[in-house]
């Protein structure tokens, strides 16, 4: 009876239970199979790829001059006076701060409100306008050098800092705008909307509810922006004239001579070069990666 039952689909037939799960005790994941030499040795050979360069430049700025010690012993630190002093990396590394900072807040405050406009707002040119950031990606910096010069000519603003960080704030807006663009979108529009029943205006809801969601995202744009602006050693060339104006990359440049290189010298510049931006990666590496995977996400 129950069988047939069965068959005209009037009762369901008993659900078979499930075989219980075989725990042996020597199954293993297929990642822990793998020996640990196998995963720590090609680590160790990239690692040790990557320090070499930077303990030779350690090497060169902490030695005496003459020395050919492969460790720097006794530790100097002539070369790093000589270039702070005699050489004004102390006004070239107060440039380069005014740059990196200036760039840093400029790219931010404009990609944060571009941003905000591509991932909550549609408008006719939305398509376009994203194309047109995007391809702007491929055109390189060298190409607008001349028509960036004519323009910060006729605005008397060549051999100023401020040419420099409206060149940098421009050339990342495009990249800026994209990633803060795709983390916005990954916040629901519900949180605002509910700061808006409750009586907050677009700009309150925003500050309130929006903006300390994008603290990675925020973060991940402006390391991005004042990495770039510290390195970046075309714009400062080809905008800044005199000597007490130029930034740190310039400055190294000109500790390479026609005839001879003082390689204490330049390593200690160097060194001074690279602090900054390992102090700024070692503080924020967490929310740099987290807010360019979740910018990446969406666009």
């Amino acid at each position: 009876m129950t069988a047939a039952l069965t068959e005209k689909g009037t009762l369901p037939a008993p659900l078979a239970a499930p075989p219980p799960a075989v725990r042996g005790k020597g199954r293993r994941g297929p990642d822990r199979g793998v020996p640990h030499w196998q995963i720590y040795l090609p680590l160790c050979l990239y690692l040790l790829f990557t320090l070499v360069p930077f303990y030779w430049m350690l090497l060169f700025a902490l030695r005496p001059a003459g020395s050919n010690a492969l460790v720097p012993w006794p530790v100097t630190g002539e070369h790093f006076h000589k270039v702070w002093n005699e050489r004004s990396f102390g006004g070239f590394f107060q440039n380069s701060m005014i740059v990196g900072v200036s760039s840093l807040v400029m790219t931010t405050a404009v990609a944060l409100a571009g941003g905000y406009a591509l991932a909550r707002f549609d408008f006719a040119v939305k398509r376009g306008f994203m194309l047109a950031l995007l391809t702007s990606q491929f055109i390189p910096g060298a190409l607008m050098l001349v028509p960036l010069f004519e323009i910060f000519k006729n605005l008397q603003m060549i051999n100023s800092l401020g040419s420099v960080v409206i060149a940098e704030t421009v050339f990342q807006l495009p990249l800026s705008i994209i990633l803060l663009s795709g983390f916005i979108k990954n916040v629901p529009v519900s949180l605002e909307e509910q700061a808006w029943v409750d009586g907050c205006g677009r700009f309150r809801a925003f500050c309130a509810v929006l903006l300390p969601l994008l603290r990675p995202g925020l973060i991940a744009v402006g390391s991005f922006a004042f990495v770039h602006s510290w390195n970046h050693f075309l714009f400062a060339l080809m905008f800044l004239s005199s000597q007490d104006r130029q930034t740190i990359p310039v400055g190294l440049n000109t500790l390479i001579g026609a005839d001879s290189i003082d390689l204490g010298a330049l390593a200690a510049g160097g060194v001074i070069a690279a602090v900054p931006v390992v102090i700024v990666f070692a503080f924020i590496q967490k929310w740099l990666i987290t807010g360019f995977s979740a910018g990446a996400v969406k666009g």
